[in-house]
């Protein structure tokens, strides 16, 4: 299958498509961080490269909830947010035959449509909590594959909580796939 992940820079769910030997190219306008098929620029131009599975990681800076007060009150100009949006509607509306475009909670939910599915990284082995909304187009919600929430709630808010309390300098971070997530996508999503 070939295999899209755009707006990626870390690798992490290319290398999960590539390990199962999918032809997997992530795109960023950054390098990599994990060496291996990247396109480093626009993922406008390589989307009519005849793909059979795109997933998408668009930014959410303007796109999040958590920063909608800022349009609101006139601190950041509308037009970022409508630039944004687009993006994502370019992506989603990609020709592609199976699309998955993730973000935080946020505008979209609204300007397009509810997710098909909000997931969190304890579902797939990892004892935190960021919910993560998948709009679907041609694949299946994905299953659960290690549910460690009754583990994670025995630890202390700030630790499954870790994600949030960084600061806007730690946005790479942040903005990673967790390797659980990018398995169960490659796992699942790579045999249709």
């Amino acid at each position: 299958m070939r295999v899209l992940v755009a707006c990626e820079f870390s690798g992490v769910v290319r290398e999960a498509f590539a390990r199962l030997g999918h032809d997997a190219w992530s795109c960023d306008l950054l390098d990599t961080e994990i060496p291996g098929q990247h396109y480093k620029r626009d993922v406008k131009d390589v989307l009519n490269l005849g793909w059979d599975l795109m997933i998408a990681h668009p930014p959410c800076t303007h796109l999040a909830v958590s920063g909608a007060r800022w349009f609101k009150e006139g601190i950041k100009p509308l037009s970022l947010q409508n630039d944004a949006a687009n993006f994502f509607m370019m992506l989603i509306n990609a020709n592609i035959p199976m699309i998955a475009v993730e973000n935080p909670i946020c505008i979209m939910s609204t300007r397009y449509r509810k997710p098909d599915q909000i997931i969190n990284p304890y579902q797939f082995g990892h004892p935190e909590q960021k919910k993560t909304c998948l709009w679907l187009k041609g694949l299946p919600l994905l299953t659960a594959t290690n549910n460690v929430y009754d583990e994670m709630m025995l630890l202390p808010l700030k630790e499954r909580t870790r994600i949030h309390w960084l600061g806007s300098n730690h946005w790479k971070e942040r903005s990673r796939t967790f390797q659980g997530i990018a398995d169960a996508m490659a796992d699942q999503w790579g045999t249709l």
